[in-house]
């Protein structure tokens, strides 16, 4: 029994149909201490996402019950739980789609254990960040306000949800206003070293960001420089 003083073990769901694909990933996870359920449902897994809270999900697309993409979704709006997409698809369009709906990482299968687990690593490091007493605490542009300290944003005083993928792209484009970022400096610095050629992230997660801080018609937050990389270009100021 874990002691309540004690953390718990990072909770991983893998959702996945075939039993020795199952069984790879859970030994090499249980070796490394995670709490691994399975579920070769969707519906099962809909159902452990609200009662067991997983810290991360693994995610095949062909399932008996459930379109996957369509199961990536449901997960994201109840969940801010990482997901990685582990499939056999590799069609570029299933790739974004599955960014699109809220994958904070996509692997085709084969794949290699050793990368499998760096990239749980990576996307558990983006998604429960360390804390950071030096930022400041407020940046407020144009109606935004990026709280950076407990992770909230508003616009117009209203709440918006952000992913913690989106919020650590936000975070690393607002600390370095003005400033043109390369696609490499924010793939490196938000999704992890190895991801510097995944230019597609940021052009399916800098979409989500403008529609969601952006307005109609307003100011853009967030410039693209063809090519080159992306800049934080809201006239702002920082509180606290």
């Amino acid at each position: 029994m874990i002691s309540p003083l004690q953390p718990r073990p990072t909770r991983a769901l893998l959702v996945e149909d075939d039993p020795n694909i199952v069984d790879l990933i859970r030994s090499n996870l249980a070796v490394r201490g995670f709490d691994t359920l399975v579920s070769a449902y969707g519906a099962l897994a809909l159902s452990l996402i609200d009662t067991e809270d997983p810290d991360i999900v693994l995610l095949d697309l062909m399932l008996p019950d459930l379109d996957g993409l369509e199961l990536c979704k449901q997960i994201r709006e109840r969940s801010s739980a990482a997901i990685i997409v582990v499939s056999a698809r590799r069609a570029e369009h299933d790739k974004i789609t599955a960014l699109n709906v809220g994958a904070d990482d996509y692997m085709t299968k084969p794949f290699s254990v050793d990368e499998l687990l760096a990239r749980i690593a990576a996307t558990l490091r983006r998604t429960r960040p360390a804390d950071r007493t030096e930022e400041q605490a407020v940046i407020e542009v144009g109606g935004v306000v990026i709280d950076l300290s407990r992770q909230l944003v508003t616009r117009g005083g209203e709440a918006v949800h952000l992913t913690p993928t989106e919020f650590a792209l936000l975070r690393e484009l607002s600390t370095n206003p003005g400033r043109l970022l390369s696609h490499a400096h924010l793939l490196r610095n938000v999704w992890g070293i190895g991801y510097e050629t995944e230019t597609e992230y940021l052009r399916v997660y800098v979409r989500r960001l403008r529609s969601k801080l952006e307005r109609p018609g307003g100011p853009p937050l967030i410039a693209t420089h063809p090519r080159a990389g992306y800049r934080f270009v809201g006239e702002g100021s920082a509180i606290g």
